[in-house]
């Protein structure tokens, strides 16, 4: 069954309609999916490799057809035809310590899946958007004093923290240049730090290192909140990141799909900008956890200190706005996750021999 709760909210912009979302089974595709599908499509195909997602994500819903593999892959990218009116590009080498380990494995998940699926479609006549899903944090100002929300037009810098974020800005580079030769109608949405129910620890295949399980702050700091450990805050949790619900990203990447102008780009943000202290400690204050917070020394790659997005244009031009905060989508993770630990444990042991150095 799917694990998010986006399904229950119809928009009629897919009605009728064929849609592929490349990285469907992962967290936020599988909440789209479960959102495309409530428009009652006459297809979705979904494109997943599981590197770092779970096949129970996937929708059982009648619609819905599922293929395991790379989109990089020819034998895939041959099943994709002329015949889709909306694709989602959610697949990614997730993470910057992932792709910190093994860049080589990032350039083939994150970028080389984009450009050849951007290759594969540019001329495709029925395709009316390609949402191209990016990243914020790639296009922030790398500082720890106090920011200026990240503008959609902001200086990019060659300065990048990760492979990841390097990926994620070529794939903007190619989304733009598809679109001005050869008329690709490609809208890139840029993500900040999604959070909510439907991501589980641990899901998919090892990648060498504890960012594997440990990938994302706010589901880590979850489960060790449940089980009464103590949070880890990397610069005793002094970075600031604009956290938004899984639920509003997935509206963000319709309204994109729906309204945004071919060629642009749009913050999904909240605007907001809390520290992961006051992130952590909000976690704990929901749960409950008794256990002291982990003060820790900076980590030696990470120089994206203060950042958040700017809500302007995307509330002006294709009418989004995100309408859970803080609070409010913790206690619904937080209680999702009480209700799928065991999935969630599951998908850990999968990878305690390999952390454990066994």
């Amino acid at each position: 069954m799917p694990a998010g709760q986006s399904g229950n909210q119809p928009t009629h912009t897919f009605r009728n309609k064929r849609v592929l979302v490349v990285g469907g089974a992962g967290f936020v595709g599988s909440n789209l999916v479960n959102r495309v599908v409530a428009d009652d499509p006459r297809e979705v195909a979904v494109v997943d490799n599981l590197l770092s997602a779970d096949r129970s994500n996937v929708s059982d819903h009648a619609a819905v057809q599922f293929v395991e593999g790379s989109i990089a892959a020819d034998e895939i990218l041959e099943q994709v035809d002329d015949r889709f009116e909306y694709i989602f590009h959610l697949a990614t080498y997730h993470g910057n310590q992932s792709s910190i380990h093994d860049p080589i494995a990032d350039h083939e998940n994150n970028l080389i899946t984009t450009l050849k699926l951007l290759n594969h479609v540019r001329d495709f006549e029925r395709l009316q958007k390609i949402v191209y899903s990016g990243a914020g944090c790639a296009a922030a100002e790398k500082t720890f004093d106090d920011p200026d929300a990240t503008t959609e037009d902001a200086a990019l810098s060659f300065d990048q923290d990760s492979p990841y974020s390097i990926s994620k800005l070529v794939g903007e580079f190619y989304a733009v240049y598809f679109h001005r030769r050869h008329a690709t109608p490609t809208v890139r949405a840029r993500f900040q730090n999604v959070y909510g129910p439907g991501e589980i620890l641990g899901a998919g295949q090892w990648r060498g290192t504890p960012a594997t399980v440990w990938r994302n702050v706010t589901p880590t700091f979850i489960y060790k909140s449940l089980h009464e450990q103590s949070l880890p805050l990397h610069n005793e949790g002094v970075a600031t990141r604009d956290f938004i619900y899984v639920d509003d990203i997935v509206s963000g990447l319709v309204a994109c799909a729906a309204r945004g102008a071919p060629g642009d780009v749009y913050n999904l943000a909240t605007g907001d900008s809390p520290s992961i202290r006051e992130w952590a400690g909000m976690i704990n204050e929901i749960v409950g956890n008794p256990a002291p917070l982990e003060l820790l020394p900076g980590r030696s790659w990470d120089n994206s200190g203060k950042r958040f997005g700017s809500t302007e244009k995307s509330a002006r031009e294709i009418g989004f706005e995100a309408s859970v905060r803080g609070h409010e989508g913790l206690s619904q993770t937080i209680a999702w996750t009480r209700e799928n630990l065991d999935r969630i444990n599951t998908c850990i042991r999968q990878h305690d021999a390999h952390m454990s150095g066994d």
